[in-house]
């Protein structure tokens, strides 16, 4: 018999053991069962969710770090808490409404945004949840390419870098979540897109799946700048940069004039004590080059017109999206964990309870 509201259930959470150095490991986290009451307390504009997908995201790994030494940074970062004061990781998600003291939602919403690594949760901080309104595609999608990732992706490349019909596009980390959909908006377009990936059947899904007009292996490349300019003879008029340190070196060597390089992630420094040294800044002077960094959060107000751009290349298949998805909350911590080694095929994504 399913549970009721007003039941007491358990609850199988993944928590955090304590504050990390370098890369995660599956070690620092740990699955353990709670009691929680189906039933958002009197008064309170919380709401109760039954999780049906969570998303493994690189940036997660700032949140297990004691503190995250990126100045400007730490405000946006909240931490995850040790498993001593009893509450799970969190991250982005789709998930079920069952009960709500909040009028914007009502049970049985499906809503997608902040929650908790259990089962069941109760959000007290409802501002990042956005109700789904679109049911014809997987609901899964709401862990990418509709929800963060997919927004990251939109806000890069039309409102940062916005390449021109004819461009030259250089994207790294190419097969992730927002790079594979980065370089099929390029296509789509009209611009010469390459991708770089950490794999031959990474490299092989963004040239024979996903569109790209090429793609290279960057861990068989010594040398990166010869690899680019092999790529792009002529030079790059706009890099979509996830990669930073030796990558974003070489891109600067190879960017023409007037370029622009649109900044979401540099994912080879995260786990290091010491961050890379960029050599060669002063290109962006002789080159008058544009460098912006940007966040998702920002370009929020554009949610309904990042759906009616992106659903009908859906719904038209002139999109292709390509997920990893693995089943139960046991398996959430190796999958994050596999993010950092480049394990993942396409998006990173845990089925809770799928519907």
């Amino acid at each position: 018999m399913a549970p009721r509201v007003g039941d007491d259930v358990s609850n199988k959470q993944v928590m955090f053991r304590d504050y990390v150095t370098g890369y995660p490991k599956e070690s620092d986290m740990f699955l353990t069962t709670g009691i929680i009451r189906l039933k958002v307390p009197q008064g309170s504009d919380a709401v109760l969710v039954k999780n049906i997908y969570i998303s493994c995201d690189p940036r997660m790994q700032f949140f297990m770090r004691k503190a995250v030494g990126l100045t400007g940074y730490d405000r946006f970062t909240p931490v995850f808490v040790f498993h001593e004061n009893l509450q799970p990781m969190f991250g982005y998600g789709v998930a079920k409404v069952l009960d709500s003291g909040n009028p914007k939602f009502k049970a049985g919403d499906l809503v997608w945004g902040i929650t908790g690594w259990e089962e069941y949760s109760l959000i007290t901080k409802t501002e990042s949840l956005i109700k789904i309104q679109h049911t014809d595609v997987p609901l899964s999608y709401y862990t990418g390419i509709l929800g963060m990732p997919g927004m990251t992706a939109y806000a890069g490349f039309y409102e940062v870098g916005a390449p021109k019909k004819g461009e030259y596009v250089f994207v790294s980390a190419a097969s992730g979540a927002v790079g594979q959909l980065i370089g099929q908006f390029a296509k789509l377009e009209g611009c010469y897109v390459v991708g770089s990936a950490g794999s031959k059947e990474k490299v092989d899904l963004l040239k024979n799946k996903l569109g790209f007009d090429d793609a290279f292996n960057y861990k068989e490349e010594h040398d990166l700048n010869a690899a680019l300019k092999r790529y792009f003879p002529e030079g790059i008029d706009v890099y979509f940069e996830h990669v930073g340190g030796e990558m974003l070196d070489a891109v600067l060597l190879n960017m023409r004039h007037f370029g622009r390089i649109a900044v979401c992630g540099m994912i080879s420094q995260y786990n290091l004590d010491e961050h890379q040294g960029i050599k060669n800044l002063m290109h962006i002077g002789f080159k008058w080059i544009h460098m912006q960094g940007y966040a998702h959060r920002n370009y929020y107000h554009l949610y309904p017109k990042f759906l009616d751009t992106v659903l009908p290349f859906i719904r038209e298949k002139k999109i292709v999206y390509v997920e990893d998805a693995v089943e139960g909350l046991e398996n959430a911590p190796a999958a994050l964990v596999g993010l950092f080694s480049g394990r993942n095929f396409g998006k990173q994504v845990v089925a809770v309870a799928p519907e």
